[in-house]
């Protein structure tokens, strides 16, 4: 394995507390980095069933364990929770938000193709996120259970990755001209 040149870790949230609930969702929690040979390394899979407590301590923890430079987190559910959570475990932690708008599948595309290509390596045997990566299709993600290994992984990718995804579209604010006419409120050009 070559040096890394950058180290991310990923979370995927799931909203579940500490009580022992087979119903409750894990929180996805994976280690990657780019070395220099250009290529990603899943490095480590630390997901679990915990309360906000544990897995923000798990997350901070694996940034130290790997030497990362930051932790990304989807907000889409908890907003500003998982933020807290990080910061709460871990002070002063480079933490930035993924908000995620487009569905699983479509997110983890991209990548599939940097696996055909030989780009991204896994460091060890990874079965239960592997399994999840692999139920991922055209048609949507075929597996039983949410892929939250597989979500925090992506969000480790597309980080790494920048170029691979496309930025959220911006709105374009119309150009006013000061000397156009108005007719009926709008602006004339």
């Amino acid at each position: 394995m070559p040096d890394m040149v950058r180290v991310v870790v990923g979370v995927d949230p799931s909203g579940s507390g500490d009580a022992d609930n087979a119903d409750n969702d894990a929180i996805g929690i994976s280690v990657g980095g780019i070395g220099t040979d250009g290529n990603a390394y899943l490095l480590a899979d630390y997901t679990v069933k915990a309360g906000p407590a544990t897995w923000g301590k798990i997350a901070t923890d694996a940034f130290d364990r790997h030497a990362a430079d930051l932790v990304v987190g989807e907000i889409n559910y908890g907003g500003a929770m998982v933020q807290h959570v990080i910061q709460t475990a871990r002070p002063r932690t480079p933490y930035k938000q993924v908000t995620a708008t487009r569905g699983k599948a479509v997110r983890a595309e991209p990548f599939s193709a940097l696996y055909e290509q030989g780009k991204v390596r896994h460091v060890g045997v990874f079965h239960d996120l592997e399994d999840e990566l692999t139920a991922f299709s055209t048609s949507g993600f075929t597996g039983e259970n949410s892929p939250n290994r597989a979500d925090a992984w992506i969000w480790v990718l597309t980080e790494l990755f920048p170029g691979l995804t496309r930025a959220p579209k911006q709105t374009m604010k119309p150009k006013l001209h000061l000397n156009a006419p108005v007719v009926d409120g709008a602006w004339m050009n």
